[in-house]
């Protein structure tokens, strides 16, 4: 099989990942699983961090406030990404499992109940966002003009939200299928008509003026609505074994109570870490905007350099599901340690780059010389936790392919909570470090939390998780 591999990376492999020709992963070579499932997985989350860079490659246009606006906004937001995150974990294990087992049947009705869960949730944060959005601005510290300029484009991002959850969380139900060239697709869809639509919106064209910021928003929903659209129509069409037949359409309580379950831990995961990084948000407002611009081009220059390297650890989550699901869990053990090493490349090679080109990096987004310097500070220091987050990131997705989302939730309570609030706060102020702090503050606890991933992986009890 190993020979066999080789052969095929250079062109057939790389065909087959993208056209999407669907595999038995709990049989075929696991190098072969980890690339054919890689390669659609790391499109889709650039496609994903493309949307984050792209809005502020052209809100830069409009001055700090507006690059402040969308940060805070971003800030807030991730309560959405939280939500959709965990319900898409949820639904990466279950239909994972189901396939491993061969019932594709039930994985249908998986996914039925995912959207059903999904819809519920996303309408009632919409319009709860949607009528505090300049509270929200105000709460998070956001100076007078910011949030006399930037509530629209807030409102508009929340009513819109519920293309945002479901993006998340049908393709965690592809990726789970191991059709992750869905998933890629509907991204690039989404993407695209962004990258279209945001001059245009933002700017206008001819004798249109275009809307300002809103413009940015009203882009981001658009494009994410039309990818969703596309997620329905192959999850109804009948073409795939991931596919929601009329059968499957029953109101079932006991898979909702399973969904439940497992994306409670999903979405603690990434609320507790989102949690902690409205605080640190909110800290560096402190600073003033200059500083809050410099921290959310970085963040979103980070982004885009993060988003392949989850695509490259979601493989492992599809492999450990379906393996379990096989009962191969040896098998599904060394997929997670193969994925690893292959991340631990990758992001160790992005860390050099950051390392000599952050200025150039951070004057793309912006010409004013105050916030590129934030930028790149911040971009050189938090790089550094890079090479352990490669490995952790890949046991975290390891741990939420098996359905054990509740071990990742207790790593970040206690490192993000525990340490990095305090920390922050400490090292900012107290030692009058001010926005460097926190940059330092986070490189060390996304490193810590990526240790004990590791330690906790290695003991071994996920094997044992029911779904």
């Amino acid at each position: 099989m190993q020979s066999r591999f080789h052969k095929r990376t250079t062109w057939q492999l790389l065909k087959e990942s993208i056209s999407g020709v669907e595999q038995d992963y709990t049989r075929i070579g696991i190098k072969t699983g980890i690339f054919l499932l890689a390669v659609p997985m790391i499109l889709e989350m650039v496609m994903e961090s493309l949307f984050a860079v792209v809005d502020i490659f052209f809100v830069g246009r409009l001055g700090e406030h507006a690059i402040a606006t969308v940060g805070l906004t971003e800030a807030v937001i991730t309560i959405v990404y939280s939500v959709g995150v965990g319900v898409s974990m949820a639904a990466t294990a279950l239909v994972s499992r189901r396939f491993g087992e061969k019932d594709y049947k039930r994985a249908g009705s998986a996914a039925f109940q995912i959207l059903l869960f999904g819809a519920f949730v996303s309408i009632l944060m919409g319009i709860t966002g949607y009528y505090f959005a300049s509270d929200i601005l105000q709460l998070m510290g956001g100076d007078p003009e910011v949030v006399e300029k930037g509530a629209a484009y807030t409102r508009i991002i929340f009513a819109g939200n519920t293309a945002i959850m479901m993006l998340f969380l049908i393709n965690g139900a592809f990726r789970g299928a191991g059709q992750p060239h869905l998933a890629m697709r509907a991204l690039i869809i989404s993407n695209g008509l962004n990258i279209i639509l945001d001059p245009i919106l933002i700017f206008g064209i001819g004798s249109f003026d275009g809307f300002g910021l809103e413009g940015a928003a009203w882009a981001t929903t658009t494009g994410r609505s039309i990818g969703v659209l596309y997620q329905l129509y192959h999850l109804f069409n009948g073409k795939h074994k991931l596919v929601i037949l009329k059968e499957n359409i029953v109101f079932r309580i006991q898979t909702i109570q399973k969904i439940t379950r497992i994306a409670l831990g999903g979405m603690g995961q990434f609320l507790i870490d989102s949690a902690a990084w409205i605080v640190l948000t909110r800290i560096m407002a402190e600073f003033g905007s200059v500083a809050l611009a410099g921290f959310t081009i970085a963040f979103r220059i980070l982004m885009f350099s993060l988003m392949p390297a989850w695509g490259l650890s979601a493989a492992a989550a599809t492999l450990v599901g379906q393996n379990m699901g096989a009962h191969k869990y040896k098998r599904a053990e060394i997929s997670a340690w193969l994925t690893a090493r292959y991340n631990f490349i990758f992001l160790a090679a992005i860390t050099l780059i950051y390392l000599f080109s952050a200025d150039i990096l951070a004057s793309i987004f912006t010409t004013n010389p105050e916030v590129v310097v934030v930028a790149a500070r911040a971009l050189k220091i938090i790089v550094l936790g890079y090479i352990f987050f490669a490995v952790g990131m890949v046991m975290v997705q390891s741990f939420n392919g098996a359905g054990d989302t509740r071990t990742p939730a207790w790593i970040n309570v206690g490192v993000f909570w525990g340490i990095e609030i305090p920390m922050a706060l400490l090292m900012a102020f107290t030692f009058n470090l001010q926005e460097t702090g926190i940059f330092i503050t986070i490189a060390f606890c996304h490193s810590l939390s990526a240790l004990v991933a590791v330690y906790l992986f290695r003991k071994g009890k996920w094997k044992k998780t029911n779904v």
